[in-house]
């Protein structure tokens, strides 16, 4: 994935590469694979008191795609999965590859806009690669329709996410590129796990995201996320950030 590529924000892209999909083999694993992840998993998600395949959380998987780590999860007992993305055509052809899996449903959604989700409904929220192609041009300041399509989807998971729930974004963009995007408004509290890569290639990271407490927004004179901006607390808001540098 090209830091600038502006082509990987529109539908016309992926639905021209998803035509190309063969029968069940992936076109695809962006990033990092499930095997590359499962420590992290394991962490984060398989040991965690309340996100444990007992303990039966909504699992939303963010763009998608035609990934097999929504697989990978129904393997380990997640048996309550939506997978949303804003391609028909490959929302199609999973639905049609993993019909023998009822625990995982699969929704045609713009993730910036998730009507169909309820609010406060899911436990985990899974994105590798989705943020990351709505972001192009310079990391140093990047334009306005970057921010403002990056912000409506975080606010949108926030909608989404239970107060206990986590939000996880694994992506290869350097921590003091990313977090501006990630928290603008206050509203979340971000660790980070280093990901250590392959031999001779460089990192990737994953950002374990958490609601912050009201008392906690309230503190940086943020008081919603709706999108409308008290001028003074989102100029003011400081990112609640914990930087852990364990290499998975």
């Amino acid at each position: 994935m090209a830091e600038n590529d502006e082509s990987l924000s529109h539908l016309e892209y992926w639905d021209e590469r998803y035509s190309k999909i063969d029968g069940e083999t992936p076109t695809h694993e962006w990033f990092r694979s499930f095997s590359h992840l499962e420590h992290f998993f394991q962490k984060i998600l398989f040991q965690s008191p309340g996100h444990r395949p007992d303990d039966n959380p909504l699992i939303l998987h963010l763009g998608s795609g035609d990934s097999v780590i929504p697989a990978e999860f129904d393997s380990r007992g997640y048996s309550r999965q939506v997978c949303v993305d804003f391609s028909t055509k490959v929302i199609e052809a999973m639905t049609e590859r993993y019909k023998s899996r009822p625990g995982i449903k699969w929704e045609q959604m713009d993730v910036r806009d998730m009507a169909g989700i309820a609010d406060k409904s899911i436990g985990v929220a899974f994105d590798k690669g989705t943020l990351d192609a709505m972001i192009h041009s310079s990391p140093w300041s990047p334009p306005r329709d970057v921010k403002e399509n990056t912000g409506r989807y975080l606010r949108e998971v926030y909608r989404v996410l239970e107060d206990s729930g986590v939000f996880l974004y694994i992506t290869f963009r350097q921590p003091h590129f990313i977090r501006p995007l990630l928290n603008p408004d206050g509203i979340w509290n971000l660790d980070l796990e280093v990901l250590g890569g392959k031999e001779g290639s460089f990192d990737y990271y994953g950002w374990v995201i958490r609601k912050a407490s009201y008392q906690e927004q309230k503190s940086d004179g943020v008081y919603n996320v709706s999108g409308v901006e008290d001028a003074s607390g989102m100029e003011n808001a400081r990112t609640s950030s914990n930087l852990r540098t364990q290499a998975l």
